[in-house]
């Protein structure tokens, strides 16, 4: 089967289907998962349809998909996981500073923060907030702003503002989709303005994501891959995609 036909034929499916998984469709095709979502990515472009965490649905399903933190929180949780722990070694040295980005994989990088590394975190998720209030070796500050109910984090004017009077060592953020040719992208404007000036206010910037993000694309940028220092992700990033994310400037972590 030519790549055309291949791909004239999962549009259809996830038509007929409403919503399918990347696993679903390699097993299907007989293809691997980083064929697959080369082929969506071609497809969405072309407004077939619209890709979404893991997969894919009909064009026509929604203008703009975001899950809410608790969905997100049970999808891809042993990658997380991995994700999380393999960040660890990114943090900057006992008395360092940490921006925490909104997210479900962040939130496991905080609950993991050892209880011996004294740090200064500064986040506007409320619930990292929460998990770190009671840390006995972090410094706590959470941003002014307003909390989105989807991902339980503050954002808007007040956020960004504060955000630009802050330097800090290193910046964690999540991130709903990134390819080389669209970066580090998420659907809201509000939470691509708060990233985006997270990313201005650190000296190191580290991406923490799910394979199952690569090779998605949400429709506003808040970050090129030049701007990121590390992308850390799982062992689901084909060879290809890791050595693009490396040829245009971050150094690619597999947990």
């Amino acid at each position: 089967m030519y790549a055309e036909e291949r791909q004239q034929a999962m549009a259809q499916l996830v038509t007929e289907q409403g919503r399918l998984s990347v696993a679903a469709i390699a097993e299907r095709f007989d293809v691997t998962t980083e064929t697959v979502r080369r082929d969506l990515s071609v497809l969405e472009r072309m407004g077939l349809l619209r890709r979404v965490h893991g997969g894919a649905v009909p064009a026509s399903s929604l203008a703009v998909i975001e899950s809410g933190l608790g969905e997100r929180d049970q999808a891809n949780t042993a990658q997380k996981e991995l994700v999380a722990k393999a960040a660890l070694e990114q943090l900057p040295p006992p008395g360092g500073t940490v921006l925490l980005d909104a997210g479900s994989t962040t939130a496991r990088l905080a609950s993991l923060l050892p209880r011996d590394h004294r740090l200064t975190v500064i986040t506007h998720a409320v619930p990292i907030a929460a998990r770190l209030a009671v840390h006995p070796q972090i410094e706590l500050h959470l941003l002014p702003g307003r909390v989105r109910t989807t991902t339980q984090a503050a954002v808007g004017a007040d956020t960004v503002t504060a955000l630009h009077h802050l330097r800090v060592d290193v910046a964690f953020l999540g991130t709903n989709g990134i390819t080389v040719e669209h970066g580090l992208s998420t659907p809201d404007h509000d939470e691509a303005a708060a990233k985006r000036a997270m990313v201005g206010a650190a000296r190191r910037v580290v991406c923490l994501t799910d394979a199952s993000k690569v090779g998605t694309e949400a429709a506003i940028r808040f970050a090129t891959l030049d701007e990121i220092d590390v992308v850390v992700t799982d062992g689901g990033v084909g060879p290809a995609d890791r050595e693009a994310f490396e040829a245009a400037g971050p150094e690619v972590v597999v947990a």
